[in-house]
């Protein structure tokens, strides 16, 4: 099956054809769902999710022109999926999810901490910085397990790795994320 190429995706968009759902879910759609079902355990709420992963990808193109589109498109995703989330699960929580936040809670500023955005966008400038001085296969791991929420075994299949390594190298990323934090002046 062949896929049009996400520029195209994106001029159906402009030109606001109801096309660029379809193409976008051919090309993308198992993303969308694997990135909303690594947060939410009923299928029901990941379809759900892809179908208004859709409809902010139509709300938002035009005016923005993403690139790359697989990015824009799984951020909306998983964007999503937490808020579905946090509002149906107040009460009971995903131990899957929960646990990847609480891996990452120990020295990460909460929501309340953080009350201005200059200190958000501060805080998300050094996670950027940090990613950037990874090289790739620590990125990935990183990115897979804390943006995304793969499990320690689809990182460990993904890189034919053992989840044991899997888990350590995690482990160290944390802590040096950690220090970095500390040493940039944010309270961990």
């Amino acid at each position: 099956m062949t896929h049009l190429e996400d520029s195209r995706i994106i001029d159906l968009f402009f030109v606001r054809s109801e096309q660029a759902i379809e193409e976008l879910d051919k090309k993308h759609g198992a993303a969308v769902r694997k990135t909303a079902a690594n947060i939410l355990a009923d299928r029901r709420d990941v379809e759900e999710c892809a179908n208004d992963t859709y409809l902010g990808c139509w709300n938002e193109m035009p005016p923005q022109r993403p690139d790359p589109l697989i990015s824009f498109v799984c951020r909306i995703a998983r964007n999503l999926a937490v808020s579905r989330l946090r509002r149906e699960t107040a009460a009971k929580r995903n131990a899957g999810f929960d646990l990847v936040l609480d891996e990452m809670e120990d020295f990460l500023p909460s929501r309340i901490n953080v009350e201005a955005d200059y200190e958000t966008k501060e805080l998300v400038s050094a996670v950027n910085r940090f990613l950037s001085g990874l090289d790739y296969d620590d990125r990935f791991l990183f990115v897979r397990r804390y943006w995304f929420a793969d499990s320690v075994k689809d990182i460990a299949d993904a890189m034919h790795s053992r989840e044991n390594r899997v888990s350590v190298r995690l482990f160290r990323l944390r802590g040096k994320l950690r220090n970095m934090l500390k040493k940039e002046g944010f309270s961990v």
